[in-house]
C-alpha cells in the first residue's frame, strides 16, 4: 500500500465546497473519480480540512492510499490531463503510511479579499463592497480575539465537532489601493468561522460595533450574535503547515493569486 500526498489548488466557484457530497459537484468527489480511474480501484481521498460553497484554495492537501505504486511526476501530469481547469496538481508525494493530511496539519491560514470597486473580470473570485472601512478601528478591535479559544459565535450550528475551540495565531486587515484583504491564522477553523469574523469586522469598519461589542459577541457563545457572514467568493485557504520533519518544507509556501501581490 503507498500513500499519495498532493498539492493541488482549486477555483471553488463551481463546487459546493471540499467535502464529497450527496447530489452535490464537489472537489473532493473530482478529485476521487479521476484518482479510481487511473489506479482502476475505488481511492478516497482525505482533505487537509473543509471549504465552503465557492470557496478556492491556492494551497491545498490531501492524501490517498492505493495499491498500485506510480511515478510521482507522471501521476501529476496525468491527473492534470484528467482534471478540468479549475483544478490544478503542483506536486504529488509519497509519504509515511501514518502520515495524515489533516491531523498533522498544525496551521491553516484563509485570506478574505474584498475589492474597493466593481471588477467584472474578477466576479466570484473577490467580494466587491462599496463602502469605506475604518482599517486601523478593525485591527484594534480584533487584537481581543486572540484572548479567546471558544469560538461558537461564528461557527455554524450543528456541526457535529466535538469542540469550538481554536488558537489564532494571527489575523490582520491589510489595505492596499484597490483592495481590503483580511488574513487569519490558526491550529483549526469551525465551519462558516472566517467569514462570520469577517462580516462581524465590517460592522466595526463601519462604526456600527465597537471592541467591547465584539468581546460580548464571543462570550455569547451565540452565532445569532455575530453579524451576517460575508459571501464565500473571496475567501481563500492559502497556507497549510506541516512539521518540517515530517514533509521537510515542501506544505509550507503560498502561491501568489494573479489578482493581488
Amino acid at each position: 500500500m503507498f500513500r499519495y500526498f498532493l498539492h493541488i489548488s482549486f477555483q471553488g466557484t463551481l463546487y459546493s465546497g471540499w467535502q464529497s457530497q450527496e447530489n452535490s459537484n464537489t472537489v473532493q468527489k473530482e478529485l476521487d473519480t479521476r484518482l479510481s480511474q487511473l489506479f482502476s480501484a475505488s481511492v478516497q481521498s482525505i482533505g487537509c480540512g473543509r471549504t465552503d460553497s465557492g470557496v478556492h484554495a491556492s494551497n491545498f492537501y490531501l492524501h490517498f492510499d492505493a495499491l498500485k505504486e506510480f511515478n510521482t511526476d507522471d501521476l501529476q501530469f496525468k491527473l492534470n490531463k484528467m482534471f478540468p481547469a479549475d483544478i490544478v496538481i503542483h506536486s504529488a508525494t509519497v509519504v509515511a503510511p501514518t502520515f495524515h493530511a489533516r491531523f498533522d496539519a498544525i496551521s491553516r491560514t484563509y485570506h478574505y479579499f474584498i475589492s474597493k470597486k466593481k471588477e467584472p473580470f474578477l466576479n466570484n473570485l473577490v467580494w466587491y463592497y462599496h463602502q469605506s472601512l475604518q482599517i486601523e478601528r478593525m485591527n484594534t478591535a480584533l487584537q481581543i480575539v486572540k484572548e479567546y479559544r471558544d469560538f461558537s459565535s461564528f461557527s455554524k450550528s450543528n456541526t457535529q465537532v466535538k469542540t469550538n475551540n481554536c488558537e489564532i495565531f494571527e489575523l490582520t486587515w491589510i489595505e492596499t489601493p484597490s483592495y481590503y484583504v483580511f488574513k487569519i491564522k490558526a491550529n483549526r477553523f469551525l465551519r462558516n468561522m472566517v467569514r462570520a469574523i469577517v462580516g462581524t469586522s465590517l460592522q466595526i469598519g463601519l462604526g456600527n460595533l465597537n471592541k467591547e461589542d465584539l468581546r460580548s459577541i464571543i462570550e455569547a457563545k451565540d452565532r445569532r450574535k455575530a453579524s451576517e457572514s460575508v459571501p464565500g467568493c473571496g475567501l481563500y485557504l492559502t497556507s497549510v503547515q506541516y512539521p518540517e520533519e515530517l514533509l521537510k518544507g515542501i506544505a509550507s509556501k503560498e502561491n501568489a493569486l494573479p489578482f493581488y501581490s
